[in-house]
């Protein structure tokens, strides 16, 4: 059971309570210590062993909230504990960009993250062959047309039969054919049968190597003309944060603001950026 045994000692006229077995608290109370610890932590240095505790003592708090996501898969084959641990992930990206002045509980914004990022681990890890990510889930939608259609005709579907009901071009459903081929695999040993006056080699003679960048080119190519869009500032900031890795404190120092400053930029500038990739191209 989850105990408030005093205050936390450090300089400053608001303390942060100090938890005991904040994993154990109920949810209710969870809610209603983590908007003290949100409050303060938005308020704290980064790097800072009291910001550092702040965040942890929430990611503690609320490890409910991925039990609770993670109850939605025990269907699936793949150990719990596993899911769990994935599930953590999105919850510390909840607890990272989490603002107070959001008009929602954190529960409400956390559970999506939580939600999503344990998805993501299924779509990565159920797939033989990577392939990006638009084609996987145009593979769900293809099966689905080529059930109704098989359904509705009596035979199997043409492929401008499932153009038209996908809403996509003929090339687009060939493509998400010959990518659904990847959600299985073969034996790395099997033989391959080639020229008839040559040995048989084994396939893993003819597949290339992964290239992990690849799966950002998509994102990237989307990102670029909306960074092209904001200022120089924010562009600088962007720089600064995550390609030269500083904290918010140390990018407050070169630019000559506060931390607090720099935090509101930065997640507006996120936020713009977000709201960007998620709206269909015209």
């Amino acid at each position: 059971m989850a105990m408030v045994k005093g205050t936390r000692t450090r300089t400053g006229s608001v303390r942060l309570p100090e938890i005991t077995a904040p994993e154990d608290m109920a949810p209710q109370d969870a809610r209603d210590v983590s908007k003290v610890f949100f409050a303060r932590l938005a308020a704290l240095e980064e790097g800072t062993a009291e910001h550092q505790y702040a965040r942890n003592t929430l990611i503690e708090m609320n490890m409910s909230l991925v039990r609770y996501a993670a109850g939605r898969f025990r269907h699936r084959s793949d150990e719990m504990e596993d899911i769990v641990q994935v599930g953590m992930i999105g919850l510390i990206k909840a607890i990272d960009r989490f603002e107070l002045s959001r008009d929602t509980q954190f529960a409400t914004f956390a559970v999506p993250y939580i939600v999503g990022e344990i998805k993501r681990f299924f779509r990565d890890t159920s797939w033989a062959v990577h392939v990006p990510r638009r084609l996987q889930e145009a593979r769900v939608e293809l099966a689905k047309a080529k059930e109704e259609l098989s359904t509705r005709l009596g035979r199997a579907p043409r492929v401008a039969e499932l153009a038209a009901l996908m809403d996509l071009s003929e090339d687009e459903v060939i493509e998400a054919q010959v990518a659904s081929n990847g959600y299985s695999s073969t034996s790395l040993d099997a033989a391959v049968h080639g020229d008839p006056d040559e040995s048989e080699s084994p396939l893993v003679d003819f597949i290339g190597e992964e290239d992990p960048a690849l799966e950002l080119v998509e994102d990237f190519h989307a990102l670029a003309p909306l960074i092209a869009e904001l200022s120089e500032r924010d562009r600088r900031i962007l720089h600064l944060r995550f390609v030269d890795e500083l904290t918010q404190a140390q990018i407050g120092e070169r630019l000559g603001v506060s931390q607090m400053h720099v935090s509101r930029l930065l997640a507006r500038t996120l936020q713009r950026l977000r709201a960007g990739m998620l709206t269909p191209a015209g």
